[in-house]
């Protein structure tokens, strides 16, 4: 009875296009998983994300999950999973690439899934990382390791979103270490982030990771823009 009545006072809302979600619905309504502009990436191994790093990273693997379309629906769900607090769209993003991931070849062999690290001060604003329940859903799937100690990220940046690529990698380049140096231990690495555009934080990111020896790195993102 109390159930019905919180949900008939506060309904949940579908977090793509604010409709009332039904009993059977969580998080995205039916309509707009419909809509969902998936890339089918990893069905391709030399995709558009794969290239964006040719020349700047030696990857096993890259890939993402939708296409990020200003004033889109992947852009409201990318909003509100960042700065909205709706950390159950990272979630069910995980779950649902988890799925595909896990029958690509080239990722049978990793190890431990790395978000994107957030500066503490960034984190301290935000209050989480937006990626972690993606990664966590992600690792889970795939039944590896979630790792969020190895990368960090000891530069704080403001917001990159309008900068191009050659000035986000002037200012990213060093942003990034790690923790992991255990030479004995190869590792794959699938380190995962919301959204790509020039591939400048990722590259950072990438670089520390590779610095661990006998390592190998492939990379998975909810949402892939052009930039």
């Amino acid at each position: 009875m109390l159930k019905n009545l919180i949900n008939i006072l506060f309904p949940k809302t579908c977090s793509g296009c604010d409709t009332i979600l039904l009993e059977s619905e969580h998080t995205i309504c039916t309509a707009c998983i419909h809509e969902m502009p998936y890339t089918h990436h990893h069905l391709v191994s030399n995709n558009e994300t794969f290239k964006k790093f040719y020349g700047r990273l030696p990857l096993e693997h890259a890939s993402a999950l939708l296409y990020f379309h200003k004033e889109g629906l992947v852009q409201q769900l990318i909003h509100n999973l960042k700065y909205k607090g709706q950390q159950d769209i990272g979630k069910l993003m995980g779950q649902w690439y988890a799925h595909e991931l896990k029958n690509v070849g080239a990722l049978q062999s990793v190890t431990d899934v790395i978000p994107v690290p957030l500066h503490p001060k960034k984190l301290r604003e935000r209050g989480y990382n937006q990626v972690t329940e993606f990664g966590k859903a992600l690792a889970e799937g795939l039944n590896v390791n979630y790792n969020q100690d190895i990368l960090l990220r000891t530069t704080y940046n403001k917001t990159q979103t309008k900068k191009n690529r050659d000035a986000r990698a002037a200012i990213i380049g060093s942003a990034f270490d790690v923790t992991y140096t255990d030479a004995d231990s190869s590792k794959h690495f699938l380190l995962i982030d919301d959204v790509i555009t020039t591939g400048a934080t990722l590259e950072s990111c990438g670089k520390a990771l590779l610095k661990t020896p006998n390592s190998k790195l492939s990379i998975a993102t909810i949402a892939y823009a052009h930039s």
